[in-house]
């Protein structure tokens, strides 16, 4: 099989012969076509592939002494026609395609008189046909023939050459030299129990002798899996760098070359240009496909790039690939989808990322903002543990993301970087473009609007006032950031509660139950201020998600059964009948549980509505001050 590089100077060279045939086979056709001519006869033929000439008869019809159509049903039909008091004759060749609309859009439209050319007129102005020449109109046929078949002529060449040299696609292969590995693992902020891993693996592959001694020498393959954007693809780098090894990256999807065998010749093609380099490590991207359990599907090939890693996974029983280390990202690990079980096993070492908790938000938005030049930040106007705790469940990447947004923000209205500028930018990142000028003139709309998202808030705050939690406590415990009326395209949606979210959520069924009457609360509020046939499909969204939530509940955790099952896996007649009875006799239950609780907040609902009209946006502590205003008359009177 030939070298690495050969195969890459192979590709290149057939990717630039190929593109310079392309291009003189359009420079060709393009010069043959499109140059007009003029031939020498009796009467001189002017030749033009103008589709305006034809455009232009419409205006010109009365001096016109006739029009014909010769070949009408070739590929290039051919308009001659003669202007009285005129010697030439034109003759302008056009696509088939653009013929039938002119005959109708110019000639039938504008009542032109039109014929078609005799026999005997072709036989007496032959120049009509030949556009200027019998040697033009050759190498106007070679070269209409090429530019109609340049596509299958390109494919011809790229089989031929494949199947001689049995090339594989190596396309997005890179090999980096530790020298050009940019980071360290001090680049990746927090995570010290991922960092503990990674020094563990390090360990154990500078001191492979004192593995051997307690007879280890397998391969030290590594999976790295998590959420996309935490940090695994520059692990690898680091991890190399680390180690003073050249990095070998590919992406998992981008191996297959779309022929039978492509795959796992791109593979070992890796595989021996990783062993020529002696200690080298080979990193897969994306590489969720290749773990799914094979023989699923009747085709043989359809596991063959599978089952060569699975053998150079292995290793080679030689020294050739003892240096050869294999780390392979993937965004989903054994826990969430299923895989090859002869796959897991080759990993010795598995890697889990998570998103950073709140500590470690804080500490990687203030790298990601001391990175910006003095005079960008307001420092003394900005509060981390705040914007920590509103990007809760973020990754790394999405951090930077809301940090460059803020940025974008502070240079087109020419501030520094403050806390509110961040909260703009995640707001920004996570529910999109807002606009007032949708709603601005739906007084109706938007007051159905405001009801339906104060309702939401209500019932979010519910629990917390019906045990009597003074208001001060209630607004420590809501995870409210704010209430808009404003429209987002992104959503489909004419208003919404911006909340924050928990780092690690692990619900009981009351706090679920909770969740689907929050989810409710817009809804019912709808109900309570309009009636029952008032309420809008604005609450569509909202109950798509309950539902998904009390079938999880009734089917998947079977909460309000003692036997503890997951229903769906049973196959038994008559049991989807049954638990869609309990679901619907649950969402009964709790919607009339929330309708009820709105009830008791009915004025005080009313009251904040006027002033989320009157400004379109309010920010919790603005909800909670009309709050404590409306509860001192309250608390007076008692």
């Amino acid at each position: 099989m030939p070298s690495f590089e050969k195969m890459l100077q192979l590709y290149k060279n057939v990717y630039v012969r190929i593109s310079s045939l392309i291009i003189i086979v359009l420079a060709i056709g393009l010069a043959i076509l499109y140059k007009p001519g003029v031939t020498q006869d009796t009467n001189p033929v002017i030749h033009s592939q103008s589709i305006s000439d034809i455009t232009a008869l419409a205006a010109s019809k009365d001096r016109l002494e006739y029009v014909l159509l010769a070949n009408p049903l070739a590929d290039f039909p051919r308009y001659v026609f003669k202007y009285a008091n005129e010697v030439g004759i034109h003759v302008v060749k056009v696509p088939s395609i653009s013929h039938v609309n002119l005959e109708r859009e110019v000639l039938l439209k504008n009542a032109i008189p039109y014929a078609i050319a005799s026999d005997d007129y072709l036989a007496s102005h032959k120049a009509v046909l030949e556009d200027g020449g019998r040697r033009n109109s050759v190498l106007e046929s070679v070269s209409s023939f090429l530019l109609r078949n340049a596509l299958g002529i390109v494919m011809l060449i790229l089989l031929g050459v494949m199947a001689k040299k049995g090339l594989p696609t190596m396309g997005g292969v890179s090999l980096l030299k530790p020298e050009n590995l940019k980071g360290s693992m001090d680049d990746l902020i927090g995570m010290e129990d991922i960092k503990k891993e990674v020094a563990h693996l390090e360990e154990m592959i500078r001191n492979r002798s004192v593995y051997r001694s307690h007879n280890i020498d397998k391969p030290f393959n590594v999976m790295l899996t998590g959420p996309a954007g935490t940090g695994k693809t520059k692990l690898a780098g680091y991890l190399a760098k680390q180690l003073d090894m050249p990095l070998i990256s590919a992406s998992g999807s981008g191996l297959e070359s779309g022929f039978v065998g492509g795959g796992s010749k791109a593979l070992n093609a890796i595989y021996k240009k990783a062993c020529k380099q002696g200690n080298c490590l080979i990193f897969l991207d994306e590489a969720q496909s290749l773990f799914m359990p094979r023989g699923r599907g009747d085709k043989k090939w359809e596991d063959d790039t599978a089952n060569t890693l699975l053998g150079l996974l292995d290793g080679i029983k030689s020294d050739e690939g003892a240096g050869v280390i294999w780390v392979v990202a993937s965004n989903f690990d054994d826990a969430s989808s299923d895989m090859d079980e002869a796959m897991l096993r080759r990993f010795s070492v598995k890697i889990n990322f998570r998103v950073p908790n709140k500590a470690e938000r804080r500490e990687l938005i203030k790298v990601f903002l001391s990175k910006k030049d003095d005079g960008c930040v307001d420092w003394t106007d900005l509060n981390l543990d705040y914007v920590a705790s509103i990007t809760a469940n973020l990754s790394p990447a999405l951090l930077e993301t809301v940090v460059d947004r803020a940025s974008m923000i502070a240079i087109q209205e020419k501030i520094m970087i403050t806390t509110d500028v961040l909260f703009r930018a995640f707001e920004r990142a996570s529910i999109g473009l807002t606009d007032r000028a949708t709603t601005a003139e739906k007084d109706k709309q938007r007051e159905r609007v405001a009801l339906h998202e104060l309702g939401h808030f209500f019932m979010q705050i519910d629990p917390h006032l019906r045990s009597g939690m003074p208001l001060s406590e209630v607004k420590e415990k809501s995870n409210l950031l704010k209430i808009s009326t404003e429209s987002v395209s992104k959503l489909g949606a004419l208003g919404y509660v911006l909340s924050s979210n928990d780092d690690v959520s692990l619900r009981t069924v009351e706090e679920l139950e909770q969740d689907v009457m929050q989810l409710y609360g817009g809804v019912a509020a709808e109900e309570l201020f309009y009636g029952a046939r008032g309420i809008s499909v604005g609450s569509q969204n909202d109950i798509q998600k309950a539902t998904g939530l009390l079938d999880m509940m009734v089917n998947r955790l079977s909460m309000y059964s003692r036997s503890k099952l997951d229903y769906t896996q049973l196959k038994r007649e008559g049991a989807g009948e049954e638990s869609v009875h309990q679901v619907e006799a649950k969402a009964d239950e709790l919607y009339t549980m929330t309708l009820q609780a709105m009830t008791g907040y009915q004025s005080t609902i009313a009251s904040i509505k006027d002033t989320l009209l009157e400004r379109y946006v309010l920010s919790k502590d603005e909800v909670f001050e009309l709050l404590e205003q409306l509860a001192e008359p309250q608390r007076e009177a008692a």
